[in-house]
């Protein structure tokens, strides 16, 4: 996805890396990632099942690149051991 933000910053980040869980995985559907909106007030990415990605993280990407993959091998990593998909 390309980002530009208010500052003139341009982001083009690649999200499959970090889709694990109910909530960000589902998102690995195409047809469902599309469906992301801008939220008017507080100007976040925001898809109809509830996910979200802070501006600030994506505008600072690469400063979060590295925890965000942490972060999301965590997750698989406890769905693995659980066999549940009740991390979001």
């Amino acid at each position: 996805m390309r980002i530009v933000f208010d500052d003139e910053v341009e982001r083009v980040i690649d999200f499959r890396e970090i889709l694990v869980g109910p909530l960000y995985g589902a998102l690995k559907d195409e047809s469902v990632f599309q469906q992301v909106t801008i939220d008017p007030e507080t100007h976040t990415l925001v898809w109809p099942n509830g996910a979200d990605f802070d501006p600030e993280t994506l505008h600072e990407r690469p400063k979060y690149a590295e925890a965000m993959k942490q972060m999301a091998a965590q997750w698989q990593a406890k769905e693995k051991v659980s066999g549940t998909n009740d991390l979001a």
